[in-house]
């Protein structure tokens, strides 16, 4: 008897659909033997270790406390170079009072960046607790809102909390920026590391650095699509993608690198990771 020949399993890529990610992801739908799978960004680093996506566009901050060794893929990253707007840390006190962090458990990278500037720069270690915002966080009285609140992603534009509530604030970006003079990297796409020299990698490098590359070409048509379906002022979300962004890594020795690298040691240092792994990169020699 013939065997059958079955087709290739498509490829499967765990993503975010956030205004931010869609340089990064807009098209790939569209693409054949390649499925999308959407979560939220804490979840991804768990859809990557049990096999269900080929690669994910994960928390930068799992690619340390992964059990298992990831190697990050040099095609695409969220990334800024000074304010990010959209990971933001509102309190109600100053800065330096913060005695509890009501955090959004969506990014792992930005709770554990504002702990470690709340812990540098203002010299507090604030006890932190999940917090997901009033259902209707625009119409929310100030009463229903934390003390301090850090809120990520499309959330901080569309469901801000009430101004008047929380004089005190903080772009986290802007602050690393200040405080490192370094860029920072919130999220890159990664692999496990016993999948890196896979002809499936490697091909997943190729189609997810050619969609960036087209995607940089076309950005305002981008926002001008998806910007009012996400409840973003046009030209806000035209700055924000296109101004205060970042989707390239670099190469090897880049400032994004070391940025990733000086964040790694930082969060060692206060005990927020449970070990420093060395940094993989799909692009290093042997990998």
């Amino acid at each position: 008897m013939t065997a059958v020949a079955h087709p290739p399993r498509p490829l499967r890529l765990g993503c975010v659909r956030y205004l931010n990610t869609l340089p990064l992801i807009e098209g790939l739908e569209k693409a054949a033997d390649l499925d999308l799978v959407p979560a939220a960004p804490a979840r991804l680093i768990d859809l990557l270790l049990a096999r269900d996506v080929d690669a994910a566009l994960v928390s930068i901050i799992d690619a340390q406390r992964s059990p298992e060794p990831l190697t990050l893929i040099p095609s695409g990253m969220i990334g800024c170079d000074g304010a990010t707007l959209t990971v933001r840390l509102y309190s109600a006190v100053p800065l330096d009072r913060i005695a509890a962090l009501a955090a959004d458990a969506d990014s792992h990278t930005a709770i554990t960046l504002c702990r470690v500037l709340l812990a540098r720069r203002f010299g507090v270690s604030p006890r932190v607790a999940d917090f997901a915002a009033p259902a209707d966080a625009v119409g929310a009285a100030s009463a229903e809102w934390p003390e301090a609140a850090l809120l990520i992603g499309d959330k901080v534009v569309t469901a801000a909390p009430p101004p008047a509530r929380y004089p005190h604030t903080l772009d986290l970006g802007e602050a690393w920026k200040n405080w490192t003079g370094l860029p920072f990297v919130y999220a890159a796409w990664a692999c496990r590391a016993e999948d890196a020299a896979s002809p499936r990698t490697r091909l997943i490098r190729d189609v997810l650095d050619r969609q960036r590359r087209h995607n940089a070409t076309r950005l305002d048509w981008i926002v001008a699509r998806r910007a009012p379906q996400r409840g973003w002022p046009t030209g806000l979300a035209a700055g924000y993608v296109g101004d205060l962004l970042r989707y390239d890594p670099g190469e090897a020795g880049s400032p994004f690198r070391a940025a990733v690298e000086r964040f790694f040691d930082e969060a060692h240092a206060l005990g927020l990771t449970p070990r420093r792994a060395p940094v993989r990169w799909l692009d290093d020699p042997g990998a």
